[in-house]
Order: structure tokens, then C-alpha cells, then sequence
């Protein structure tokens, strides 16, 4: 079976766009090693603000930090750059404005597992990432406000599917 951290891309794969704001020197190496080159991931070490949305352009998804404030106006500005996911680099989503995002249609996700290691998020980012782009919900680490009615319950994308 393949697992998101084992996946390996085919031609069949469709690569998401995504751009990665807050990013600390440490935590480059962490992503690019969980990625492996599958997405088109962009890392910038600035926050996401009014001056800084316009790198979004072009990108699916958007990977923030609890430094990167989302709330309504600034969640307009990524839905009107063509952004429709959000991953948060952490467990807590209060720097989201979620109601707001489930509305405008956004979805969001964050890093719910235990293990807040740098390690650790990168994984969990990426892995969300694979279950978006393999169509699939990411389960425990959706943030929606609605009910999901994706049917993936034996997907290995969904947390706790692929741990022993």
C-alpha cells in the first residue's frame, strides 16, 4: 500500500501548487525532504500581509504559520489570487477566521498530530498536501466547519489509516 510519506510520483501524479509563507532557515530542509520534490512547493521567509498575498497568484494552497493572520479580508485576498486550501504549520487555527474560510468554500487544514517537532509539521503539511492532491480528505486534520462528505474512510491518507 502506498502511504503518503512512501508515495512516489508517477506521470499520472498532478503536482500542487503551493507557497509556503512564515518559513524559519530551520524548517527549509524539513519541508524539502518531506516533499521529495512532489508539489511545487515555494518557501518564503515572509509573513503573509497585504504587501506579501500577490506570491500566492498561480498557487492552490497556501501554507501559513500562527504568524500569518487569516482573517476575513486577507482570506478575500488568497480566494481572489486563486487559492482554495490552506495548510497551517501548526495544531491551533486561531490565527484562521475558519467560519469565514468555510464559506468563501476554502478549505483548511493544520498539523493535529501529537508531535510538534519541526520534523514532525513538515510531515504532516506534506501529507496533507498528498491527500488533497489524490482527491482525498485529510481527516483528522481538517479544519472545516461542515460536515465532510468525502468517502475515504480506508484511505492511507486519512490520519491513522497508514500507523501501525
Amino acid at each position: 500500500m502506498n502511504t503518503p510519506e512512501n508515495h512516489f510520483p508517477t506521470d499520472t501524479d498532478r503536482r500542487m501548487k503551493a507557497i509556503a509563507y512564515s518559513i524559519k532557515p530551520q524548517e527549509k530542509e524539513h519541508l524539502a525532504l518531506a516533499n521529495g520534490k512532489r508539489h511545487d512547493l515555494t518557501l518564503i521567509s515572509n509573513e503573509l500581509n497585504v504587501k506579501t498575498v500577490s506570491y500566492a497568484h498561480g498557487k492552490e494552497v497556501v501554507i501559513v504559520s500562527t504568524y500569518d493572520i487569516l482573517d476575513r479580508e486577507m482570506l478575500w485576498e488568497l480566494k481572489n489570487a486563486g487559492v482554495k486550501k490552506i495548510i497551517t504549520r501548526s495544531k491551533i487555527t486561531t490565527h484562521i477566521d475558519l467560519k469565514e474560510a468555510t464559506r468563501m468554500g476554502l478549505k483548511v487544514a493544520n498539523a493535529p498530530d501529537e508531535d510538534q517537532s519541526i520534523e514532525s509539521i513538515a510531515k504532516q503539511t506534506i501529507r496533507n498536501l498528498n491527500a488533497w492532491d489524490a482527491g482525498k480528505c485529510v481527516g483528522k486534520a481538517c479544519c472545516c466547519q461542515k460536515v465532510c462528505t468525502m468517502d475515504n474512510a480506508d484511505s492511507p491518507y486519512v490520519y491513522g489509516n497508514n500507523e501501525k
